[in-house]
């Protein structure tokens, strides 16, 4: 009977009185037991189901979306009026929607710190969107977003954002970047919303600006290198000199050494 990796081999089963008395440990394998056992280590199964990159819709849906609610922030465009009726559906849809699903996919994908990213972000932006939904429609006030209350979403966010960029210190540079930034202008908006500073809001509404750029180009270079055959257009940052080269195919082994052959962790 085959057995699998990390588990210890189970030897054959006997009749009762064929072995002497036990202290109740196993009994060592059979000889047939340990070659089976060795034969199914040296054959290799690899079972692959393949998906793009989640996060490439993560990161164009998280850009897209706070571009629009940080560029708002910073004083660019809109007013109490008519910003809560043009953010509304496009928060909702590609800040919510695209980036929880992105979520899901990125699970699927082995990737802890884009699922709890996109997942997160994207929970927030469907509640925030649907907030403006309601402000818009005269069910809630039209400072609303700008209340002491609302201050306390940013410092969650913020705490979370800061965990998930120190997390893709392990990954590159480029999802780095766009948490940090995230992290940092989520911050200012918690200090200038309970604070009541309109200039901290402005402030933090261009680092927000900052964080989407970082975003756009993050998912861009993702989106070129699995449409050129997995070789790098646009360095991410990654740690090693040799995969930020244009035109190197970045390959990432099967995880054997984690005890999962046939698995690639990651996007």
């Amino acid at each position: 009977m085959a057995e699998y990796q990390g588990q210890e081999p189970r030897p054959e089963a006997s009749t009762p009185g064929a072995q002497g008395p036990t202290s109740g440990a196993p009994s060592e394998p059979t000889t047939n037991d340990a070659a089976e056992y060795e034969a199914w280590l040296a054959r290799s199964r690899v079972m692959l189901t393949p998906i793009a990159a989640p996060s490439i819709l993560g990161l164009f849906g998280y850009a897209t979306a706070t571009f629009m609610v940080a560029s708002n922030l910073a004083g660019w465009w809109g007013n109490k009026i008519v910003s809560p009726i043009i953010l509304a559906p496009l928060v909702i849809f590609f800040g919510g929607v695209a980036q929880l699903a992105a979520g899901m996919w990125a699970y699927r994908a082995r990737d802890a710190v884009a699922t709890a990213m996109h997942g997160t972000w994207g929970a927030f932006w469907l509640a925030w969107g649907m907030m403006q939904l309601m402000v818009a429609g005269g069910l809630l006030p039209l400072d609303t977003t700008l209340t002491e209350a609302f201050g306390f979403w940013w410092i969650g966010l913020s705490l979370t954002t800061l965990f998930g960029a120190l997390g893709a210190l392990g990954r590159n540079l480029g999802m780095f970047l766009t948490l940090a930034l995230l992290a940092a202008g989520s911050a200012l908006q918690a200090a200038g919303t309970l604070a009541g500073a309109s200039s901290v809001i402005t402030a933090g509404g261009w680092v927000l600006v900052a964080s989407s750029a970082a975003a756009f180009y993050t998912a861009g270079a993702m989106m070129l290198e699995e449409s050129f055959g997995g070789r790098v257009v646009l360095p991410l940052g990654r740690w090693s000199l040799r995969g930020n080269l244009p035109g190197h195919r970045v390959t990432r082994p099967f995880e054997y050494a984690a005890g999962m052959p046939g698995l690639r962790a990651g996007q």
